[in-house]
């Protein structure tokens, strides 16, 4: 399993409910499509800063969906409230934990 974790810096406040709105009706759908896609989590950490995480079974499928994302901030006209490039780390998970999967390293299925 492959992690893209994207921090945005200098993001307009007052459109941060806007931001996460439009993501769960226009951005989540898409990602939803890709082939591979396991996961997608946006954090508001306040401050002006958001951070998202897409999980995706393959490198190239969690790549694709950085292009998408950036794609869809275009198509969305959010340039103005997300001014500055996210800050992209991506790579492969090598371990998890959670309610409903057993702790390990290696790909795993996340319920």
């Amino acid at each position: 399993m492959h992690a893209t974790v994207r921090r945005y810096e200098g993001v307009d406040r007052a459109r941060s409910e806007e931001i996460t709105r439009q993501v769960e009706e226009s951005l989540l759908p898409r990602l939803r499509e890709l082939p591979g896609f396991a996961g997608y989590y946006l954090i508001d950490a306040g401050e002006g800063v958001l951070t998202s995480v897409s999980l995706f079974n393959s490198s190239d499928q969690a790549h694709e969906s950085t292009q998408v994302a950036a794609r869809w901030i275009r198509e969305q006209d959010l340039t103005s409230a997300l001014p500055n490039s996210p800050e992209v780390t991506a790579g492969n998970v090598t371990s998890y934990a959670s309610d409903n999967a057993a702790v390990g390293n290696g790909v795993g299925a996340l319920a």
